[in-house]
Order: C-alpha cells, then structure tokens, then sequence
C-alpha cells in the first residue's frame, strides 16, 4: 500500500475581523496567504512594540529615514532575514532585497522563500515601505 505525504496546513485569522455570514465566525487565512500576512506582520511591527516580547519586530520604518544609500539597503535587507528567522518557523529565507528610492522615500522589498514541509514552488513577496513622517 502506497503512502500519500500531505502537505502542512497552516491556517490564521483574517486581520480584517470581517465574519463569515453563513457561520457567523471571524473568516480564516490558509495557507501561503496565511504565511503571507505573517511575513508582512512582523516586518512592520516595530522593535519593542510588543508588550511581552519586545525583542519582535524589525528596524526597518526607522531605516526609511536614513540617507538613502548601499547601507541603508543592507540594513534593511538584514533587518529583514533577521526577524524572519527568528520569528517565523514555517519558512525558509532564500534572499533578501531592497532597493530604496531617493525620491519617493519609499522603498521596495522583494523576499524569496520556501515554506518548509510543503512541497509548494518556492514563494515570492514583493511590498513597497513608505515613510509617513515629514
């Protein structure tokens, strides 16, 4: 008898709090959205946000205020795989960019992963970082 391997599951709740209208319960994220919205989560926490972790989070909203430069890049990049090793089991961070826009004070980060125990192509999350402040 052959052996079928089943893939994880990996299942969160939608940060919209919208419901479900049939149930009535707060609707789900599977899957790579679900690792998806966890990457995003923790890249824009701030360090020393969380209350009982307050080694969680990134640097990177306060690198968009440096001069734009080669090591702002490499700061964001490392902030980056930093915080997702660290804090996100389910992946494995296969590189890492950034490229920072003088102008616009916004910056474009691209991230190439696998999710481990899955035999899914490896994932690509491509998200643009703006300042707010003036």
């Amino acid at each position: 008898m052959a052996v079928s391997r089943q893939d994880r599951q990996f299942v969160d709740i939608s940060l919209s709090f919208l419901r479900n209208p049939v149930s009535n319960d707060i609707l789900l994220v599977k899957n790579e959205n679900a690792i998806k919205n966890s990457i995003k989560n923790l890249i824009f926490t701030n360090l020393g946000e969380r209350f009982f972790n307050p080694l969680l989070g990134s640097t990177v909203k306060d690198t968009l205020f440096d001069l734009a430069d080669s090591i702002s890049d490499l700061k964001i990049e490392r902030s980056v795989k930093n915080v997702l090793e660290n804090y996100e089991p389910r992946i494995k961070v296969n590189s890492v960019s950034s490229v920072y826009s003088e102008d616009s004070n916004e910056c474009q980060i691209r991230i190439k992963y696998d999710i481990i125990g899955s035999e899914i192509v490896p994932q690509n999350l491509s998200f643009i970082l703006k300042s707010t402040k003036l």
